[in-house]
């Protein structure tokens, strides 16, 4: 197969959301599975599906749409704020969306009248993640306001953490939830159906002990992909951390010495680079570079050390690997090269594991 590329274990894949599910389900909390990184591939939506899982979410509206044209059946959430140019396109699509902005909740519900539709919606609650959400002190004017609207339906809260300032989702954090949700049901006379209490951030709440409360979904979506917490990216006990994997070649093998020779300024990127004296070392370079993927986020799966990389190439010392030029490399990525990798045009997808 052409490099790079990305292989995928769809049946890791299946068993991690097979395990993820009974491990939320045991205590009455529903899954959405996040599949926003696989780009809106029905190969790994159907597999989010077969493993019972049927709510699915993703960031992009083209992604849903890519999904639902594919026939993949499923609940799709569009899990960003809708952007006031796409409205029609996602009350067309999106059975449900996580809203944050008056404005945008006004125009979906013209729209969804517009398309005979009751639109669905999720509304965020900024609880110090300082990513979306409304604060907790504005919650009821806004939902009073909700309210009016007649082609909207408002089935849930929710609440997102260690996104963008890495704040836990604690217990406190877990009970202002609840409370809030029974306030707004008291005072508005409502029954929210979703409450949806977070990411794979979740799991060190629930393993020391988390009350549940009001909370009955959570987003998970690198938990299935990489097995992994998100707080520490500790793994998850019986989930499998290969389900994915990153191959590049070698396009160059030759020993050189390890420090640049000349004047140094800035690299392509802006950035002043240091490099460590290891004296003259085997450099293989891989033809795989930052417009393929986050080369931050990639492990070797040999005993070879990433020096760094430009636009289009990965630098290595190879050590004693006994690389040759076209041999395939393995890398175990993080999130964010799973993300760039599996959202770029230049590495192809490779699906193996039946299940």
């Amino acid at each position: 197969m052409r490099t790079p590329y990305i292989e995928i274990d769809l049946a890791k894949i299946y068993d991690n959301a097979c395990k993820v599910k009974e491990i939320w389900n045991k205590v009455g909390v529903e899954i959405m599975g996040v599949v926003k990184v696989s780009l809106g591939d029905e190969h790994i939506a159907q597999t989010f599906v077969d493993a019972g899982i049927s709510k699915l979410g993703d960031s992009r509206i083209d992604d849903i749409i890519r999904m639902k044209k594919a026939g993949i059946k499923a609940t799709f959430c569009l899990i960003r704020t809708p952007f006031l140019s796409d409205i029609k396109r996602v009350v067309k699509y999106a059975d449900i969306s996580l809203n944050t902005e008056l404005t945008i909740i006004e125009a979906l519900d013209k729209e969804a009248k517009k398309q005979k539709k009751r639109h669905k919606i999720i509304l965020m609650i900024e609880m110090g993640d300082r990513r979306e959400g409304i604060l907790p002190e504005h919650i009821h004017k806004t939902v009073e306001k909700i309210l009016n609207f007649t082609s909207i339906e408002l089935v849930g809260l929710g609440a997102n953490f260690a996104c963008f300032g890495g704040i836990k989702p604690t217990q406190e954090k877990m009970n202002h939830l609840s409370l809030l949700t029974d306030t707004i049901e008291r005072d508005f006379g409502i029954k929210l159906p979703i409450i949806s209490g977070g990411n794979s951030a979740n799991f060190k709440w629930l393993e020391r002990g988390g009350r549940i409360g009001r909370i009955n979904n959570v987003r998970l979506g690198e938990s299935i992909f990489l097995g992994r917490e998100t707080l520490y990216r500790e793994p998850i006990k019986g989930l499998h951390q290969d389900a994915c994997k990153i191959v590049g070649e070698v396009i160059e093998l030759q020993h050189k010495p390890s420090l640049p020779n000349g004047e140094m300024a800035l690299n392509a990127f802006g950035e002043m680079v240091h490099f460590e004296d290891r004296g003259v070392v085997p450099r293989a370079i891989i033809g795989m570079g930052r417009e393929d993927v986050d080369l931050e986020g990639l492990e070797p799966t040999i005993d070879v050390d990433i020096l760094g990389g430009s636009s289009d190439h990965m630098i290595l010392d190879a050590k004693q690997s006994g690389l040759k030029v076209g041999d395939k490399i393995s890398f175990f990525p993080n999130y964010s090269a799973l993300l760039t990798a599996m959202t770029s045009p230049f590495v192809h997808k490779k699906f193996v594991g039946k299940y």
